[in-house]
């Protein structure tokens, strides 16, 4: 029997006080036996051998640095995926325009907001909710911005330009208060008011597929109450608790306006209304610079804890957000990431999903040592309980699982069982996340989360596959048909096999390092020794015994046995060929590929050693994948993806699996200069090092906790090496090699440097240059010039746009399909993505767009450098020509490009205007997202333009026409 006290399994186990002390100081450096503050050297006794100099050890470093990296915007932010964003793991917010031609909003959102309706299911009852946004109301039109999010400071700062006047803009959320901060400071004629909008809430799923469950019930309307620079909003839920948003405006002594907002959940009693009260009440006492300041500790502490640094600009910049953004969305105390976070969206996807997502979320935060950010350890062993109810209730005594998807509480309810001829038998997700919680331990070696968090739940996890495992003819271990995420069902499922393999391998391992004696050990030597081999073929591992891979799959769920896992040894040639084929096969079917598909190939090709290959998939993702503002998304915003390519940029770096420490393993031939400095590896090592003109120039080891350290340092050990401790210790360090590995005897604490005669005389850890450019966010707009509309009311021929009221007016594309008029600018003289124009009536009955049959348009005559186009093409768009026609007789035959209004841009013209849905003929709006492009013709700016003919092609229609003047 284990010699450990095993919990009830009908109730969650309460942290013992070993395991609340990992989980309690597990997130700082302090308790893993370093300072926590600026990275800096103290070194003691006599000087090493070349002296350390930490070029990254003040506040001043870090702000120059991390600088070059911040996202910033020339120009006003149109969507989610375009917008900064901000959070302190629950409460967060994302700044865009909704409305392309309306106002800023901030969208509001919180981890913890959610329905209650346990019984309805993980993406409808228990979904997470919208809350609303917070929309700044200016005097004129915005025109433009010159925004920046700084890494460091977690700030939003800049301008907003208006037709009106400028705003100047400071906004973040409190780090360790649910507090948003938004300061403004209008100047000219500009003013700004706010106002709040509620969001209806209801899981984004219920207008989605499958439809909402029977039952499901509506939850009550909000109710906002607004007075003198404050208001509330509470939306009770149908179930009980409630969720509040409140805020207040203050003036401040020098003539800004800073706006206070905060949001609280609380189910099942109301305790929400008092929680928002009083945190708004502490904030409004609190002055700016002081919520400033505290703020901007917490971040300032943050990023010290690591340091990397690589000649690509663009992944470096990247990287970083990477790191911003995981600590925006999560921290220890709050709810495992869902995979939106808190920037809810329009998505089908309003809950935590465990096949893939959750696992790829959290492996950042290892490498860099963040655990105070390891929300899914904390989840995982608050609601044990919780996976033990998931299992059936004949099972429940000895086994825990998993389904697909879940909240905070893990609570998902039993999947189909191994062997199930319906459902999908989906049982591989409790160990794979067991996986992550094994790294976390392996890169601090706390023994306390080993013995009372790992052990006991991964046993029950293994125990769940047991029940199952059964001998075949061949006299062999097989599993009954299971699920392989994302593909199909098969027998001897490849992901379940790996899974299988892994956890009784290590379960034996903690046996032998807690000394712990277990009934069921003899029966994981069992399966190790007698599973059946992983089912492949000459085209690499299958799905299956039942199913080869033969057509495009974006998970990477049968690949598990390399990573990452790491079972075989993708550096034994025969394993590396193996995982080579299967590796080329996978990504060699297009169609279905997906953003970490290319994560998980360049982490493949890492652990290879193929450094080029590895940064050509991350270069497909960012090329292809990733959106302005460093986002991802699959039918709505999906953040593992982001996330996990800053680990495949660790890989690349740094590698500990198989015990062995491996540094540079897989460096593009780009990348001649990089530096690591802090970051952790398997072992409880801290690992510093830097890579000069394509060679590895020293590496510093600092051991944690005393455990054996094996390093393969490519480039670096070839040739005569010295290894000295930092600390001057008087007896020398202990090593020897083995082949290409350099074998260490390090005691907890020893800080040692290995440099060879070639190292330079200091070792400095300090940025790389870098090449390239850091493109996130919106690079600013080419100016515009002033514009002059064209009235083009005589010669309005089609109705494109009906109200609400009357759907059934018009029709623009010959189906009876209208624009809404509520989601477009107003009819008359209006600047529309900063050009101004003269727009048609949308009463019924009223033409308001030409189109093209070669009609001869007057301009406003004068010098023009280009005609501006505000159109949208039908039935496919058209590039066709018009004419332009000036003063003196010559003309000059131009470009006349426009896109179909139901689809994004295909000739260079950016969104002027764009509606989520069209009205249609029955009456019911049609969910099919519809444009406005706006196109630019250049003229000659030397001559006087009089006219534009048009083409003739009628499905090419024209809302507006407005030129620029030189």
């Amino acid at each position: 029997m284990t010699t450990y006290p095993e919990h009830s399994c009908d109730s969650p186990l309460q942290p013992t006080a070993s395991r609340r002390a990992f989980l309690a100081g597990a997130g700082s450096l302090g308790a893993l036996g370093l300072t926590t503050g600026w990275a800096g050297e103290a070194l003691a006794g006599e000087a090493p051998a070349r002296p350390f100099q930490d070029g990254m050890r003040t506040g001043d470093a870090w702000t120059a640095y991390l600088r070059e990296q911040d996202l910033t915007w020339g120009d006003i932010p149109k969507n989610f995926y375009q917008s900064p964003f901000m959070g302190n793991g629950g409460l967060g917010a994302s700044v865009y325009r909704i409305d392309r031609n309306g106002p800023l909003a901030f969208v509001l959102g919180d981890n913890r907001v959610r329905d209650h309706q346990d019984d309805k299911g993980s993406t409808f009852g228990m979904a997470r909710l919208p809350i609303g946004h917070l929309s700044l109301d200016t005097v004129g039109d915005l025109a433009g911005a010159d925004l920046r999010l700084s890494l460091f400071d977690a700030t939003l700062t800049g301008a907003l330009t208006t037709s009106a006047g400028t705003i100047r803009i400071e906004s973040f959320v409190h780090a360790v208060r649910d507090v948003l901060v938004i300061n403004l400071l209008p100047e000219a004629a500009e003013a700004a008011t706010w106002s709040f909008t509620p969001a209806k809430a209801e899981s984004p799923r219920v207008k989605a597929s499958p439809p909402a469950p029977d039952g499901l019930r509506v939850n009550p309307d909000p109710v906002v109450e607004t007075g003198d620079d404050r208001g509330r909003c509470v939306q009770a839920l149908a179930v009980g608790g409630q969720t509040v948003t409140q805020w207040r405006m203050r003036p401040e002594e020098d003539g800004s306006r800073t706006l206070l907002v905060t949001v609280a959940h609380s189910y099942p009693d109301s305790s929400a209304e008092a929680t928002a009260a009083a945190t708004l009440d502490w904030a409004a006492r609190t002055p700016l610079a002081r919520l400033r300041n505290e703020h901007r500790q917490w971040w300032h502490e943050f990023y010290p804890k690591s340091f990397v640094s690589i000649p690509d600009a663009r992944l470096q910049s990247f990287y970083w957000i990477q790191l911003y953004k995981m600590a925006s969305a999560t921290r220890r105390e709050f709810p495992v990431l869902s995979t939106h976070a808190q920037w809810q969206e329009p998505t089908p996807w309003p809950a935590t999903w465990w096949n893939l997502n959750v696992q790829l979320e959290y492996w950042l935060i290892n490498a860099t040592g963040h655990w105070e950010l390891d929300s899914l350890t904390r989840s995982i062993d608050e609601y044990r309980g919780n996976l033990i109810l998931n299992a059936p209730v004949a099972l429940r005594e000895d086994s825990a699982v998993i389904a697909r998807s879940a909240q905070e509480n893990l609570r998902t309810g039993t999947p189909a069982l191994p062997g199930s001829t319906s459902g999908t038998p989906e049982v591989g997700n409790l160990p794979w996340a067991m996986h992550n919680l094994w790294l976390t331990y392996r890169h601090t070696m706390d023994d306390n989360l080993l013995r009372e968090v790992i052990f006991p739940i991964l046993r029950r996890a293994v125990n769940f596959y047991l029940h199952f495992v059964e001998e075949g003819a061949d006299g062999r271990l097989h599993l009954p048909r299971t699920y392989s995420p994302e593909y199909d069902s098969t027998r001897d499922c490849n992901f379940d096999l790996a899974l299988l393999t892994w956890g009784c391998a290590t379960l034996l391992r903690t046996c032998d390092r807690l000394g712990i004696t277990d009934e069921l050990q003899p029966r994981w030597r069992e399966v190790l020794a007698r599973l059946v081999e992983p089912p492949q073929g000459s085209d690499g591992l299958w799905i299956g015994a039942d199913r080869r891979l033969t057509s495009s799959h974006r998970h990477y769920s049968h690949l598990l046995w390399f990573y990452p896992l790491y079972l075989f040894d993708p550096t034994d040639p025969e394993r590396q060929e193996l995982l080579q084929r299967s590796l080329d096969h996978w990504v060699g079917y297009e169609g279905a590929l997906q953003g970490y598909t290319f994560t998980g190939a360049s982490s493949m090709s890492s652990s290879m050693g193929q450094g080029n290959k590895a940064l050509s998939f991350l270069n497909t993702l960012l090329d292809r994948y990733v959106q302005p503002n460093t986002m991802y998304r699959e039918s709505g915003p999906v953040i593992e993806t982001p996330l996990s390519a800053a680990q495949s940029v660790h890989d690349m770096l740094l590698q500990s699996w198989g015990d062995t420490i491996r540094v540079f393993p897989a460096m593009p031939d780009a990348w001649s200069d990089a530096v690591i400095h802090q970051l952790r590896a398997e072992g409880a090592f801290v690992i510093s090092a830097r890579r000069i003109a394509g060679r590895t120039a020293w590496v510093r080891v600092q051991s944690l906790a005393g455990e054996p350290c094996r390093l393969h340092l490519p480039g670096l050990v070839d040739g005569p090496v010295t290894i000295r401790s930092t600390q001057g210790q008087p007896k020398p360090v202990v090593w020897h090699r083995d082949g290409e590995i350099l074998v260490l005897q390090l005691a907890a604490g020893d800080d040692v440097v290995i440099t060879t005669p070639a190292s330079p005389r200091q070792l400095e850890v300090s940025p790389v240059p870098v090449t390239g450019q850091a493109p996130w966010g919106l690079a600013p707009l080419p100016p515009i010039g002033v514009t002059v509309p064209a009235d083009l009311s005589a010669f309005f021929d089609n109705d494109g746009v009906s109200p609400r009221d009357a759907m059934t007016d018009g029709n623009f594309d010959g189906s009876g399909y209208t624009y809404p008029a509520e989601e477009l600018p107003a009819p008359g003289r209006r600047t529309v993505d900063r050009v101004t124009w003269l727009l048609g009536s949308y009463a019924p009955g009223a033409a308001n767009n030409v189109v093209c049959r070669g009609q001869q348009v007057e301009l406003p005559a004068g010098n023009a450098a280009n005609l501006h186009i505000l159109g949208a093409g039908t039935s496919g768009g058209a590039a066709v020509k018009a004419l332009l026609t000036y003063l003196d007789g010559s003309t000059a035959e131009v470009d006349f490009k426009l896109t179909d209004w139901a689809r994004t841009p295909s000739y260079g013209e950016t969104i002027a205007v764009e509606a989520a849905y069209r009205h249609s003929q029955t009456g019911v709006p049609d969910n099919k997202t519809v444009r406005w492009f706006h196109q630019v013709v250049a003229a000659d700016p030397s001559k006087t333009l009089v006219a534009v003919t048009l083409p003739v092609h009628t499905k090419l229609h024209v809302f507006g026409l407005s030129v620029e003047r030189p």
